[in-house]
């Protein structure tokens, strides 16, 4: 019995895990084909919100407001200061890679304190939006229309 005891606590562990700046909850968050792996670190002093994708500060990734402001939402409705978040992005265009790079954080914010599962939620920033473009069929010219008809 102490067996399963155990290992509940090395899965939690495997979730917090170490790098060269300290512990990190990790999330990935998808869209469309845009997948983004997520890591979020509790800052040690009261900075601000840092937000780094693919090495780049998020104001040179997403240059429209709009998309930073996607990014930061689940962080601004929860209210949350001081911690450092860097991403890794690859695929899909930049409006999924936005709403990807938000569904990843919502992962890794839940990782590190369980009690905002329900604000999350509230907020659907945990739900994963399955959308995906439909394939192309043979014999059209897309994935639904057709080639114009004709009687004769």
């Amino acid at each position: 019995m102490t067996d399963r005891k155990d290992k509940k606590v090395n899965s939690r562990m495997s979730a917090e895990s170490k790098s060269e700046n300290g512990k990190y909850f990790q999330g990935v968050g998808r869209r469309k084909t845009a997948v983004a792996r997520v890591r979020v670190y509790k800052a040690k002093n009261n900075e601000l919100v840092d937000i780094e994708v693919n090495e780049k500060p998020i104001e040179k990734y997403f240059a429209l407001p709009n998309y930073q402001r996607t990014v930061k939402s689940p962080i601004e409705r929860l209210g949350l200061k001081s911690m450092k978040i860097t991403a890794k992005i690859a695929g899909g265009g930049i409006s999924a890679q936005a709403e990807a790079l938000r569904h990843g954080i919502s992962r890794a914010i839940l990782e590190m304190d369980e009690t905002l599962r329900k604000k999350l939620k509230q907020q659907d920033f945990l739900t994963r939006d399955s959308r995906m473009v439909e394939r192309k069929k043979y014999g059209l010219k897309k994935a639904r229309k057709a080639p114009q008809w004709s009687k004769r």
